[in-house]
């Protein structure tokens, strides 16, 4: 298994969703140990930005990263058209403050990277594994994690709405089934909550074209859903971009109850801060033992519902 890269340059334009400003996307291969490299790109020259538990800076409406005064935000959609494709090593660089949101989905990205090409490296792919359980909870909301050799995510959502209501779906990674049946899933949010964020200046780029959008009673897209559950697909896909964030591919098997942005990242700092505990250098042997849950200390600040 050896790490990959794109075989060629490949760009894109488009807006904002939470800015509603218009910015650029330009990826390029990377070679073999570089990992994923955001490159900010404005009027005072070019900064480097990698993607870690710690350095993302806000998780409200979307992940953010960055690194003193330089941010970049949601960048979940296209980590997990990434991790999905099993892309290891990328410089993504950004003329803005935002990628663009395209479709709400994972799938443009998924469209430009498939159309620069993969390519395979020499050097054998870096994958961090699960040392053994854990389960990390906060009220409501928690995240069962196991060893497992690969990736695999069981994510519940619970919203007090007739369309959605309680939901679950199962993914096990690979490529084509990452490309069949996760990457299509929007984003969504609700028409109320839509309303009240863009009269704060928020999701000004927000449409019908690239977001799922729910009044009390239904979705008020012309043409429905893409999939009858795909809310709760989508925040599959989300917390699958999330866990990038761990700077190489993590795998486990996750169970996810109404998790968000914020929780995922809380999630994966805790990780990140007891490696020597939890995490090895995956060789295929896992370990099976039983933990308690663990508690997180301090306040939790819920997550809107634009997700």
């Amino acid at each position: 298994m050896r790490q990959q890269t794109i075989k060629k340059d490949v760009k894109c334009f488009g807006v904002g969703l939470h800015s509603g400003k218009k910015v650029s996307l330009h990826m390029r291969p990377a070679d073999e140990d570089t990992g994923l490299v955001f490159v900010h790109k404005g009027p005072d020259g070019s900064r480097k930005l990698y993607p870690t538990p710690h350095s993302v800076k806000s998780t409200e409406l979307a992940t953010t990263i960055g690194n003193g005064d330089v941010s970049i935000a949601t960048v979940e959609h296209l980590l997990a058209a990434v991790a999905g494709l099993g892309i290891d090593n990328l410089y993504i660089d950004v003329q803005g403050n935002e990628l663009p949101i395209m479709d709400g989905s994972a799938a443009s990205f998924v469209f430009l990277l498939r159309t620069a090409g993969l390519r395979r490296q020499r050097k054998p792919r870096r994958i961090l594994g699960l040392s053994r359980p854990l389960v990390y909870k906060n009220g409501q909301r928690w995240i069962k994690a196991e060893p497992y050799s690969g990736l695999k995510i069981k994510y519940t959502i619970d919203y007090s709405h007739p369309l959605v209501g309680n939901q679950s779906y199962q993914f096990e990674h690979n490529p084509q089934h990452f490309v069949r049946s996760l990457a299509k899933a929007r984003t969504f949010g609700f028409l109320k909550d839509v309303e009240k964020l863009q009269s704060m200046g928020l999701a000004l780029g927000g449409t019908l074209n690239n977001a799922v959008v729910l009044d009390e009673y239904g979705v008020i897209n012309p043409d429905g859903l893409r999939y009858s559950d795909e809310l709760v697909r989508h925040k599959t896909l989300d917390f699958m971009g999330d866990i990038s964030l761990m700077g190489a591919a993590l795998w486990g098997s996750f169970e996810v109850h109404c998790s968000g942005h914020a929780f995922n990242n809380s999630f994966l700092r805790f990780l990140d801060e007891n490696r020597d505990d939890y995490l090895h250098w995956v060789d295929f042997d896992c370990l099976d033992q039983k933990v308690p849950a663990f508690e997180p200390q301090g306040a939790f600040q819920p997550q809107p519902a634009w997700a």
